[in-house]
């Protein structure tokens, strides 16, 4: 009955994330194709808003599910998400953003919500397969969507407005999250949740406009957002896959996962470096204009996005894993911190994306990520001398 619940659980969030995630993808790419003299909305401020509102809001969202539990919860959470995709059929400022904020409290009632029923689904002999399927099944949500947006966009250069409405067609909690705080190993894992956050706006948001800015791409750049998705996607589950289900009885360890997560993505990091227009980030009505010291090439943008989600894929799971496994019975509070730090990064790298240069941001990742991965390590250090002294 676990694995069912699993199972489930995985089936639902890929449902509304199909939705989302391509909704993210693709946003600010359509918010500037839009003709519309009373939109003012920007994608990138919008995904800040979601991301800094679900930051604090999960310093409330343990108390909700201890309230009303974590069925109800999702549900509701999921009702919720359905609204803000709603909001994108008849495009308008207010609603735009006051949705933003809505989802954002509904995102950190829903993660909460996943990550305590998740936990009390699982044993400590099965928190790896159950992370890897769970994490699988989510990550087909890429997808769905994103082959629908390339079907629909490849070869075009401006989206249409018929296009674009086919496209989103309690005290006693917060002062136990306060402790788990203090925790050494909620410290020390913080810089990896924070990098996890980082990462998770460049994947989702930035690099998918960086390719439908690169004017080498040519009629094909915007198709290639869907296509970068779908790539994505697949890295996703090809690491949930290949380290939630085969990784069992500890056969790998969780700090060969994330070493290997760490290198994937900063390969990754070189080669758009490389191969990608630095101002693609930040040009609004024209293509980038300055140009890469290679010329860009499709494959290998298409490379970077599968690298991207094989090592987002790699620090998420690992990171369920060991929250899980230290915070057997407290997880709810554990990972309502997890999803703080991630969120709060998030929203802060979705703020200055529209406005600092891809060199910058790509080298940002590269320092919190290096710092992050060695305070994972020194955490599954400590863990595997307490077990060992036992």
């Amino acid at each position: 009955k676990q694995t069912f619940n699993v199972v489930i659980l995985g089936l639902g969030f890929l449902f509304i994330f199909t939705a989302f995630t391509t909704c993210g993808n693709v946003e600010q790419t359509v918010v500037k194709s839009l003709q519309n003299d009373t939109f003012a909305g920007s994608g990138y401020h919008s995904l800040g808003i979601i991301y800094g509102v679900f930051s604090f809001s999960n310093l409330l969202a343990p108390t909700v599910v201890t309230i009303i539990g974590p069925k109800l919860t999702m549900f509701l959470s999921g009702l919720v998400y359905s609204g803000y995709i709603a909001v994108f059929i008849i495009p308008s400022t207010w609603p735009f953003y006051l949705t933003s904020v809505l989802i954002g409290v509904g995102a950190a009632m829903l993660w909460t919500a996943q990550g305590h029923f998740l936990v009390e689904n699982s044993e400590a002999s099965t928190i790896n397969r159950n992370t890897g399927v769970f994490w699988a099944l989510l990550q087909c949500s890429m997808f769905f969507g994103n082959l629908y947006i390339y079907l629909d966009w490849n070869g075009k250069t401006e989206i249409t407005g018929r296009q674009f409405k086919l496209a989103f067609h309690v005290p006693s909690c917060l002062e136990t999250i306060l402790q788990h705080l203090k925790t050494k190993t909620i410290l020390l894992l913080s810089p990896c949740m924070a990098y996890s956050g980082l990462e998770l706006s460049f994947y989702s948001g930035v690099y998918g406009t960086c390719i439908g800015a690169t004017a080498q791409f040519g009629e094909a750049a915007k198709g290639l957002i869907g296509i970068s998705g779908i790539m994505v996607g697949v890295g996703e589950i090809v690491g949930g896959g290949s380290f939630g289900l085969l990784c069992r009885n500890n056969r790998f360890r969780r700090t060969s996962v994330v070493f290997l997560g760490m290198v994937v993505h900063f390969i990754a990091f070189y080669l758009i470096f490389l191969t990608i227009p630095d101002d693609a980030p930040v040009v609004l009505k024209t293509p980038a204009q300055k140009k890469p010291y290679i010329p860009p090439s499709v494959s290998i943008a298409l490379l970077c996005s599968f690298l991207l989600g094989l090592g987002d894929s790699c620090f998420n799971t690992q990171l369920y894993s060991i929250l899980g496994r230290v915070y057997s019975e407290h997880s709810t509070p554990a990972f309502a911190i997890f999803k703080f730090i991630q969120s709060v990064f998030a929203a802060v790298a979705f703020f200055y994306s529209g406005y600092v240069l891809l060199m910058w941001q790509l080298l940002l990742m590269i320092i919190l990520g290096f710092t992050g991965t060695l305070c994972f390590f020194v955490v599954e250090r400590l863990q595997n001398f307490s077990v060992d002294f036992q």
